[in-house]
């Protein structure tokens, strides 16, 4: 990992989270699970993809086969082997075929986060990408029951939920992230 340590790792995705997810309120329901420590964050040192496939397994593995109350997400987080974003969003094939083979499909979805993340039909620099940036290549791992219950409980409507992200992003500018994200 570099100069890089997995408690640098770990703190900066929790700073992330703290910041930009919570703090910006970019996913209504982190909060909750977050403040009951029902988040899971692993940083991967994998070496190469074989391993780090082999981590995704048993966090799958470790995620369906734990009750909700005690982990309801988790995050699997590798500082190094995806420095490029298209080999990063390419492997998310891969990462879906995993989920296929343990049979989660319904079950488990997959959410990426990078550092270069960029929506189709976006700029580079276009701040609205951040919604998909974190400080390092990330699979959220999410339980389908409970995206499904917050959406409800956030009502109803994930497309709105997106459009208000991408809204408070605009508002906030590009000087405006980077300050905000840079505040401890």
């Amino acid at each position: 990992m570099s100069t890089l340590t997995a408690e640098d790792v770990l703190a900066a995705t929790r700073h992330w989270i703290e910041k930009a997810v919570i703090g910006l309120n970019l996913c209504p329901f982190a909060r909750a699970v977050y403040v009951k420590n029902q988040v899971r964050i692993v940083v991967s040192t994998a070496r190469h993809l074989d391993a780090f496939l082999d981590d995704l397994d048993r966090e799958l593995d470790l995620l369906v086969n734990t009750p909700a109350e005690e982990i309801d997400t988790t995050l699997l987080v590798h500082a190094t082997l995806f420095p490029d974003f298209e080999v990063f969003n390419d492997f998310l094939n891969v990462v879906d075929d995993v989920v296929a083979e343990h049979d989660l499909e319904g079950v488990i979805q997959v959410a990426p986060f990078h550092p270069l993340f960029q929506f189709e039909g976006t700029a580079p620099d276009d701040v609205t990408n951040a919604t998909n940036r974190a400080p390092f290549p990330t699979l959220h791992l999410l339980r389908e029951d409970s995206v499904e219950r917050a959406i409800e409980t956030a009502g109803g409507d994930a497309d709105a939920i997106v459009e208000r992200n991408l809204q408070t992003l605009r508002e906030l500018g590009a000087d405006g992230w980077r300050a905000w994200m840079a505040e401890r």
